[in-house]
This record gives C-alpha cells, structure tokens and sequence, in this order.
C-alpha cells in the first residue's frame, strides 16, 4: 500500500495553496527500475509489477470541522485529486485540477485554465521558499508550519532540524551516499548509481543525497549558495503571482469563496517570505564562516 498525507502537515496546512495531484503523479510515475525500465510506482499499486492481488492507497485526511470541511477551499483538491488518482493513476493532475474547478469555482474556459496553471506551479513553489534542492524538515518544533533551521532539542537527534540539513562551514546537506550513511543502497543498482555520485545526482535531491559545498557549481552556472538565495527568492515571487493571478479572476469567482481565497494567499505572501528569510538568515552564518 502507499500512504499519501492529504493534509499538509508539512506544506502550510490550512493555509498555503499548494496542489498536490502534481506532486502525487510524480510518485506514481517514478521509475523504480527494478525490473528494467517501466517499473513504476503505480505499477506496484496497481499489482501489476509483482503480480499482487491485493494493493492500496491509503490517505491521510484533510477533513475537519470548516464549514467547506478543509479549511482553505484549495484544499478540496487534494482531497478529490487522491480519491481520483486512487481509482485511476492513469490520470493526469491538470485534468483533475480542470474537473474540480468546474465543479467548484466556474465554468468559464479561460479563468478554469488560468486557475489550473497556478495550481500546477504551486507545489514546486512550495519546494522552493520551504525545502529547495532537497533540504527536508526544518520547520518548527512540534508544530510544522514555519521554518526553524537551528532547531536542535529533541528527545530524539533525528527529530531536530539540523539532523537533516547537516550545514556548516564547509556545506550543507545529508550525506546519505554510499560513503555516507548509504541510504541509496536501498535503491535498484541503477537509481543507487545515479544517486551515489554528486556529478549525477538529480539537483532537485542534490541535499537529501549529499553534503554539498557551499561554493559547488550548479549546472546553471550558480554557486549553491547563491543558488539557494535564487530558488527561495523564485518561490515568494510565484506566491506573488498566484495572488495577483487570484485577484485577475474575481468576475468569474463567487464574491464569498473569492474573499476566502484571497485571505489566505495574503496569509502565504507574508509565510513563504519568513521561510526565505529565516533560512537565507540562518544558513547564512556558515557561508560568512568560509569565508572567514
């Protein structure tokens, strides 16, 4: 069985839009490559990988007490995208989004295909402002909504913030290769290749898979850290957008829902900005540090 978290316990909650159907189908079509190419996540779910008679989704619900049942209205389509990727992985995430927004928000052609658009760009916005380049679980203590990098209390040491992100003068990033704590062992000798090496490892695992210096060349031409600067700042400008985008398409939207909306993209603006500028401020002592 796969478990999906319907609720964003670690993407904003309530209160970020942020799609998850993108996310969910970039899952279910990763390539495990454990029987050559083609063995993909749905492939197993679905049981026709192993040969499984009886498989699953299982989902962790974002149903409360809200009059609109997910408390950001967004959220509702997270909640249908799981239930209609669990029945049929086959499908897309844009048209799923289509669906809902016709069902929820309006049927007019354009204003459904300019809110699908800015849904489709919402979750690697949210990868960018909160976890770029592979960085995971920096958010607070015990409560997962805003950033809190230095944290480093717990009972457990990989309960803290620095466990994951590893960063000092030298770099950041987890060193999970072969040489490290081989976390890649795990995966088929094709993938556990790919991941191994710092030269081809995808960029968007770069720091989940290694530690990496501060001064390491992107393939953008970037240095890491000014590539962290750059991908943080990307994800509070898409923000920006989605808000302005929302206030594009308030004739088409019903006034109550418009206003709901629009609140807690104002809520997003000021959240994504504190996750740029408190990790761009915390990470920040390392790099001055090296070069010091």
């Amino acid at each position: 069985m796969l478990e999906l978290q319907i609720t964003q316990e670690y993407l904003g909650h309530s209160t970020h839009l942020v799609y998850l159907g993108a996310m969910w189908k970039e899952y279910l079509e990763f390539d495990l490559l454990v029987q050559g190419s083609g063995s993909t996540l749905a492939s197993v779910i679905d049981g026709s990988l192993y040969d499984y008679t009886m498989t699953g989704i299982a989902g962790v619900s974002n149903i409360g007490s809200d009059r609109n049942w997910t408390g950001h209205l967004f959220g509702q389509a997270n909640w249908y995208a799981y239930g209609r990727l669990a029945w049929n992985p086959g499908l897309t995430a844009e048209s799923i989004a289509d669906e809902w927004i016709r069902m929820t928000l309006t049927r007019d052609l354009k204003t459904v295909h300019t809110i699908r658009d800015m849904m489709m760009g919402s979750w690697q916005a949210c990868i960018n402002y909160m976890t770029p380049l592979g960085l995971h679980h920096i958010m607070q203590e015990g409560f997962h909504y805003g950033p809190q990098p230095g944290f480093d209390d717990a009972p457990r040491r990989d309960w803290t913030s620095v466990y994951y992100h590893r960063a000092d003068s030298i770099g950041i990033g987890f060193d999970r290769s072969s040489t490290g704590s081989n976390a890649v062992g795990q995966y088929a000798p094709k993938l556990c290749a790919q991941f191994d090496h710092l030269e081809t490892c995808p960029e968007k695992y770069l720091l989940w898979f290694h530690h990496v210096p501060w001064d390491y060349q992107m393939t953008d031409g970037r240095l890491l850290w000014n590539e962290l600067q750059f991908r943080y700042q990307k994800g509070v400008d898409y923000v920006d957008q989605m808000y302005q985008t929302w206030m594009q398409v308030k004739p088409e939207i019903d006034p109550e829902i418009h206003t709901h909306v629009q609140g807690k993209l104002a809520q997003q603006k000021k959240s994504a900005r504190n996750w740029r500028n408190t990790c761009i401020n915390y990470f920040s002592q390392y790099v001055d540090k090296r070069q010091n």
